[in-house]
């Protein structure tokens, strides 16, 4: 997760205008705005850290024309591994099968969901699916 960088907050606002609003440096401005490139970086809690409004933190990024500005959708990370495993114990042939289910999710977080009922595992994966972790 990203740290304030005091240095940087220092000497980005250089000015401002008649109308109270704020100018920036381009350098520091560009700074703000690799640093919310970054994989797993949340553009607003970087504005949150640096006191800019996130959606001026996002025409920042969009102005800039950085090829990554779409990063949510371009990201490999896009895509949830899972692991599916038979469970330890053979169970019995009336018993319904379930399979052992872990899951390591792109922004880091891992889920041991243990035994999911084998009709029950087509709408985990797609509620895993949904799930924009890394936003």
């Amino acid at each position: 997760m990203t740290e304030m960088n005091a240095e940087l907050l220092a000497r980005l606002v250089v000015g401002r205008k008649r109308d109270g609003r704020c100018t920036y440096d381009p350098l520091a401005k560009q700074a703000l705005i690799d640093e919310c490139l970054k994989p797993g970086v949340s553009v607003a809690r970087v504005g949150m850290l640096y006191g800019i409004n996130a959606n001026l933190l996002r025409t920042w990024i969009a102005k800039s024309g950085q090829p990554n500005h779409g990063k949510a959708l371009a990201s490999p990370a896009a895509f949830v591994a899972v692991q599916v495993s038979e469970p330890a114990a053979p169970a019995a042939t009336t018993a319904p099968v379930a399979l052992c289910l872990h899951v390591r999710l792109p922004n880091g977080v891992a889920l041991d969901v243990g035994q999911v009922p084998l009709e029950a595992m087509a709408p985990v994966l797609q509620l895993l699916g949904t799930l924009a972790c890394s936003r």
